[in-house]
This record gives C-alpha cells, sequence and structure tokens, in this order.
C-alpha cells in the first residue's frame, strides 16, 4: 500500500487525526494516541518508500512477525507494533482490515466519556 492510499484510507476511521512527525511520519491518532502510522526511510522519499506501521492484537502480532517482509515495528514492537517491510508484504485488503483493527484497539482503551465525545460509542 502506497502512502497516498494509507492516507485516504486512514482518514475514513471515525474520530482520526494526522500529524506529521518524528522526522516526516504521517502518524493517524484517534482520540489523541496512536494506532497506524507510515514512516520514511531512504535518501529520496517517494510514495512508495514509506513502511506502514499498526498495533495490532497479540495474535495477530505474533501470525504477522512470522510472514516474510514483516516485523515487530522499530521502538514500539515490544506493545505489539508490526511495520510492513515492504508495499506488498499484504494485500491491500488485508492492511486496511488490520489498520481498521488498529483504529478499534486504541478507541477501546480510551475513556468512556472520550469515546462518547467522539461518537464512537454505539
Amino acid at each position: 500500500m502506497k502512502v497516498s492510499a494509507f492516507n485516504a484510507y486512514c482518514a475514513t476511521l471515525p474520530a482520526t487525526t494526522k500529524v506529521v512527525q518524528w522526522g516526516g511520519s504521517h502518524v493517524w491518532k484517534v482520540g489523541g494516541k496512536v494506532f497506524a502510522l507510515a514512516s520514511p526511510w531512504g535518501e529520496a522519499r517517494p510514495d512508495n518508500s514509506f513502511k506502514i506501521g499498526f498495533k495490532c492484537s497479540d495474535l495477530a502480532f505474533q501470525i504477522l512477525t512470522e510472514q516474510p517482509g514483516i516485523r515487530p515495528s522499530p521502538y514500539l514492537g515490544r506493545y505489539k507494533w508490526v511495520q510492513l517491510q515492504e508495499n506488498d508484504a499484504l494485500s491491500e485488503e488485508d492492511t486496511k482490515a488490520y489498520i481498521e483493527a488498529a483504529h478499534a484497539l486504541i478507541s477501546q482503551k480510551l475513556t468512556r466519556a472520550l469515546r462518547r465525545e467522539l461518537g464512537l460509542l454505539d
């Protein structure tokens, strides 16, 4: 998944905000908490030179990190974050599903009052 498609998809999820920080990383948050990011690497930074990372469940972390082209995310791996080393490490459909799951995982950790304020409660 290219960074433009990543940003477009993350923008469709409820109550999200994007900031560019940490050396040009596109950081997506819900309720002020990070759920996914795309980090640039290499000297040139075209659309396809970003590595996508996201929070995942314990089981998903174990499964994903056994796949080629996916590894524990630098600095965040101990918190069950993975990083896609290649644009095609996962299909775009699977990447979107994992990003949506990451959004849900982080949303569930927000206080009930904040989830209500953000319109995340049913």
